[in-house]
């Protein structure tokens, strides 16, 4: 069963959100404005009360708290953030399917699914809500800002709780690509990842905590992830890099699970600064982004009960150009 959350009681503003942050019940501080000063202390106090003075934080009913809202009368408050001058990114999404009740992006490279961070307007959400004139619009899964494809995103709210549910219930079928360097010693007649033969089922106990760059893995747990990988072809990219292409069928849904696994089994994915070592912060590399993408979806539409089927149109351009064939059939 899907919960689905309550509405914010601000509207969406340029695209964008409102930010809701949570307020403790109790605590040193005299009311909800004194600790949202507290919180952030490392913005302008005469700004914050200025905007609690003019209305523009609010509690779940909409209504301004004050300078003298005391602590629990809320336990959550809705603002809207500050739009700083944004980099615009030159990385564009494409709509590969629309109607009343889904929208399907074919995401770049680079570009985040929704705002975090430094990026707020050059998102796939932000952008497809000011591109259609739609505030309703509302990512039901996502992908890694690294990983380009196949993103589906609802366009109404009375239907989005029935897409939602499908992932919760691994009712879509997803299907990924990757590139990898080619592992010393590799056998194209008799290929094997992780000392088993080609193709193999990975499984790993995976856990991520907000605000961590990397997830972290338990062996000594069950396995709580789980992912089909096939060879597709290997052979030297247009490069001349040696590589393998991967054909990746994931069974659950864990933060970084693919690139996870891959690294696992000895072939980490190119351009992943992250697994299987967290390397120092560098500018997007448009020449090497990460080899990962997200290939195509299929499930039955829970509102219509059609079959549905959504298909990348990008590729990844380190993909071998030449070589052997894999074990996949397709």
């Amino acid at each position: 069963m899907v919960t689905v959350p309550m509405p914010p009681p601000l509207p969406v503003r340029d695209g964008v959100s409102p930010t809701r942050l949570r307020v403790p019940a109790d605590g040193p501080w005299a009311s909800i404005a004194e600790y949202i000063e507290a919180r952030f202390d490392h913005l302008d106090p005469g700004e914050l009360r200025r905007r609690i003075s003019a209305g523009e934080i609010v509690g779940a009913e909409g209504r301004a708290i004050d300078h003298d809202t005391p602590l629990g009368t809320h336990e959550f408050v809705w603002y809207h953030r500050d739009l700083p001058d944004e980099l615009v990114l030159p990385y564009r999404e494409e709509i590969l399917y629309r109607d009343d009740h889904l929208v399907v992006v074919d995401k770049p490279h680079f570009l985040p699914t929704t705002p975090s961070g430094h990026f707020l307007r050059e998102t796939a959400l932000v952008r497809l809500r000011t591109r259609l004139g739609n505030d309703d619009i509302t990512p039901i899964h996502r992908l890694d800002r690294e990983t380009a494809g196949v993103v589906m995103f609802s366009a109404r709210g009375d239907t989005r709780g029935a897409y939602q549910s499908m992932f919760e219930r691994r009712e879509v079928t997803k299907v990924y690509e990757a590139v990898s360097a080619r592992p010393p010693g590799w056998d194209p007649a008799a290929p094997t990842l992780g000392g088993r033969p080609v193709p193999v089922t990975h499984g790993e106990h995976i856990r991520s905590r907000r605000g961590e760059l990397r997830v972290t893995l338990h062996p000594d747990l069950p396995p709580n992830s789980e992912t089909l990988v096939d060879v597709l072809r290997t052979g030297h990219s247009e490069s001349g890099r040696p590589v393998v292409h991967t054909l990746l069928r994931p069974r659950t849904g864990r933060l970084h699970q693919l690139r996870v696994h891959l690294a696992a089994l000895g072939i980490p994915i190119l351009g992943d600064r992250r697994y299987p070592d967290l390397l120092p912060e560098a500018p997007d590399d448009p020449d090497l982004p990460l080899q990962l993408l997200a290939r195509e979806l299929r499930f039955t539409d829970p509102v219509t009960g059609g079959p549905r089927r959504f298909v990348t149109r990008r590729a990844l351009a380190h993909a071998p150009v030449s070589g052997a064939a894999g074990t996949s059939g397709e």
